[in-house]
């Protein structure tokens, strides 16, 4: 089991990060590796989602599918995620956003588990580098196009 941590500050005001990290849906337009992104519920005014991912893996010429539920809090500005279903073993985490005045600090915490029959510690160990990357490429991801709006 891995645990992820990734950070960027953001140049833009908290409520536009947080607005865009919460559309998730629209990921697959600026994310080359997210196939798609699909809200199939939302209760609580939105508050609470199950979400369906389809992530393109290069390096292996496959995809990963998963189902999350999303718990949004709007006050905190965090959100809290865990596996419904899907091909990981394990994957939960928590998006805290922190204003900073014209900035944001949004940081991302992610335990992710990955068990493929058959597979040795240096395979796992592969897919837990590439996690990391998947986790800080899409923080880059949000802050291109907070800061480019």
């Amino acid at each position: 089991m891995a645990i992820v941590k990734s950070s960027i500050e953001i140049n833009g005001a908290i409520d536009d990060v947080y607005a865009l990290a919460k559309n998730v849906e629209a990921f697959p337009e600026f994310m080359p590796d997210l196939k798609s992104v699909k809200v199939v519920e939302a209760s609580n005014g939105g508050a609470r989602t199950i979400t369906e991912w389809v992530g393109i893996v290069k390096e292996f010429k496959t995809t990963l599918k998963w189902t999350e539920e999303d718990i949004w809090d709007d006050q905190a500005k965090t959100c809290k995620f865990t596996l419904v279903k899907g091909d990981y073993s394990k994957y939960a985490g928590l998006w805290t956003f922190t204003g900073l005045g014209a900035t944001t600090k949004f940081d991302s915490e992610i335990e992710v588990e990955y068990d493929v029959p058959l597979v040795g510690a240096l395979i796992k160990g592969l897919i837990a580098k590439k996690m990391k990357e998947n986790v800080d490429n899409m923080l880059s991801a949000i802050k291109r196009e907070v800061e480019r709006k």
